[in-house]
């Protein structure tokens, strides 16, 4: 049995690389520019190797009863792992994944394939516009993991922007992103300030180490 090999490519957003875990026989971890952007299974969907992506399943987890399916639009894709980890926890589910780089979705349609019947929808799209674009009330929940280099797109962080996601969403629906900053985190409480105006009820989860300020970190908001 040939060893998996890595892959490297030249993508919108940089160089990226599929490198694969000799742990497990069928997982890949994506980088772009030498940063860690994705990590799937695709043996165990259900496996998720970034603590951030754990946080964000575990909002899944509890968005609806156990096993019942969701319409879920996600804006930004990487190798799509919390797609795959839907598509498995609740299956019949509705998902729309948008990703800006074509060139990284050529790559993970190449060598980290969809199984067919996973309700799976992936569109080469500008997340903002995606966004105005989806219908009222469309999605019982927005993922947004969206990044260029370490920090989310400043279009992305408007009151407009989270406006325009609370608009999408149906009554009750819940909306998550992945976020990243450090002490004496000026960017988080702008966004905590920023989607104030948007929704009546907000929580931020993170590591200890990155909420009291010893590292930089991803924060679930």
């Amino acid at each position: 049995m040939n060893e998996p090999i890595p892959v490297s490519r030249a993508v919108d957003g940089g160089t990226a690389k599929l490198m694969p875990d000799l742990d497990r026989p069928h997982a890949w971890l994506l980088t772009v520019d030498g940063a860690p952007q994705s990590y799937v299974d695709l043996d165990d969907p259900g496996h998720l190797e970034f603590e951030y992506a754990r946080r964000i399943a575990h909002v899944l987890d509890v968005a609806a009863a156990p096993g019942a399916p969701l319409d879920v639009l996600h804006l930004g894709g990487g190798a799509l792992t919390l797609p795959r980890y839907l598509a498995a926890t609740r299956p019949g589910s509705h998902q729309v994944v948008v990703e800006a780089d074509r060139g990284l979705l050529e790559l993970v349609a190449e060598h980290l394939p969809l199984p067919s019947g996973t309700g799976i929808t992936v569109s080469a799209r500008d997340a903002r516009t995606a966004l105005e674009a989806a219908p009222e009330g469309s999605a019982d929940v927005i993922v947004a993991d969206v990044f260029g280099g370490s920090r989310v797109p400043a279009h992305l962080t408007s009151v407009e922007y989270a406006r325009a996601a609370a608009r999408a969403l149906r009554p009750g629906g819940w909306y998550t992103a992945n976020l990243a900053d450090g002490a004496p985190f000026t960017f988080l409480r702008s966004q905590l300030a920023t989607y104030r105006t948007a929704f009546a009820h907000l929580a931020l989860i993170a590591e200890p180490s990155v909420l009291r300020g010893r590292r930089f970190g991803n924060a679930v908001l």
